[in-house]
């Protein structure tokens, strides 16, 4: 079978100066991508959490120094805007996605896929808490397939809370008011009688005091107290969701990473008496710390990846020719996954020509499809 783009078969005439340019820059915007994915290094052994610590008055003092030392990789991370390449991506496209790329401290292109992935993974962790029976691709279709004006699933309403973090992105280090923590505290119907002011108030004091890790186990207990109406499940769920809002606020972020609840259900963490840790255990922060080194961990496992996946992305745009592919292009760095009627209508692309453009993409290997089905497909890094 003869292949249009095979240089083995025929000798194409001699490239202006202008087009060999402009591939000797793609190559080596590409190139320089590859090269800046590998300085995301294999996270180190020695900063690893235990998986059976000892029973003994270092165990508390091994838990923080994980924590610490994996949230320091994970910051690392964080700021690594600067170190990521926009290969294929104009100038405009960069600014109108809302990101300070390029300059010292920036988050990575990828950061948002990042987020809302733990968010999945959060809202997976919750649904198992509370007893649910959706799981990660249910929750997923709830999310990206269901209509704008369908009502949320109780699973839904889980997974919309962590996917709340990226809203908050692009304000003053965490949007912190009043309407946002109606807003989370709506997707767990708590009562409307629940005063968000205090928690607000509550979430603003422990921001200011204390190490980080600190920080979010007091957020969290204290919480419990101003939620005593609310369901006692409802209430350990939104209190971990406050645990990771004051912990990005202390740190730093731009917006919170959900982390905590991702871990909160590992065997791992389970207290001695044989149960989930909860924000009303006398060690709780103990269990933070821990619960904090395995989700950084993680999390950090997952960047090093995505760092990989939008390198190779970011590589293969400028081939792309459908028209706007590079807003469809900040979708997929944006999200966790895309649906092809969603890329279609931020693309201005008919559905048709958004399917053939994923499949472009799936074939360069820059996107997976997620859902393994034939109809109603999402795509992600």
């Amino acid at each position: 079978m003869l292949e249009d783009d095979s240089d083995a078969l025929f000798d194409p005439p001699a490239p202006s100066t202008a087009m060999a340019k402009r591939r000797r820059r793609i190559r080596d915007d590409s190139t320089a991508a590859v090269q800046k994915s590998l300085e995301i290094q294999p996270f180190p052994s020695w900063a690893r959490l235990r998986t059976n610590p000892v029973d003994n008055a270092d165990a508390a003092a091994d838990a923080v120094f994980a924590a610490g030392a994996s949230l320091a990789r994970l910051d690392q991370i964080m700021r690594s805007g600067a170190d990521i390449s926009r290969a294929g991506i104009g100038s405009a496209d960069v600014s109108s996605a809302g990101k300070n790329f390029g300059t010292d401290g920036a988050e990575p292109v990828f950061v948002g896929a990042l987020r809302q992935r733990l968010a999945l993974r959060a809202a997976v962790a919750c649904a198992t808490i509370a007893r649910l029976r959706e799981d990660e691709g249910a929750l997923r279709d709830a999310e990206h397939l269901a209509g704008f004006n369908a009502a949320l699933t109780p699973g839904g309403r889980l997974h919309r809370l962590w996917r709340l973090f990226a809203m908050s992105q692009g304000q003053n280090n965490a949007r912190l008011d009043a309407a946002f923590m109606r807003t989370a505290a709506d997707c767990l119907e708590l009562p409307p009688h629940i005063n968000v002011t205090a928690l607000v108030d509550l979430a603003e004091e422990a921001s200011t005091v204390g190490n980080p890790l600190n920080a979010a186990a007091r957020v969290s207990a204290a919480s419990l107290q101003s939620m005593s109406d609310a369901p006692q499940i409802d209430a350990e769920i939104f209190a971990l969701w406050l645990a990771d809002l004051v912990l990005a606020r202390r740190l730093a972020w731009a917006a919170p990473l959900p982390l905590l609840a991702t871990v909160v259900t590992h065997p791992s963490l389970r207290t001695a008496s044989n149960r989930r840790p909860r924000p009303s255990d006398p060690d709780w922060s103990v269990s933070v710390a821990r619960a904090a080194a395995r989700a950084a961990q993680d999390a950090y496992a997952l960047a090093s990846e995505l760092a990989r996946r939008s390198d190779k992305l970011l590589s293969v745009t400028p081939k792309l020719r459908a028209k706007r592919a590079e807003r469809v292009v900040t979708l997929l760095l944006d999200d966790d996954c895309v649906s092809p009627a969603r890329a279609a209508k931020a693309g201005g692309l008919s559905e048709r020509a958004s399917r053939r453009l994923f499949d472009r993409l799936v074939a360069l290997g820059a996107v997976r499809e997620l859902t393994g089905r034939a109809n109603f497909r999402l795509y992600g890094l």
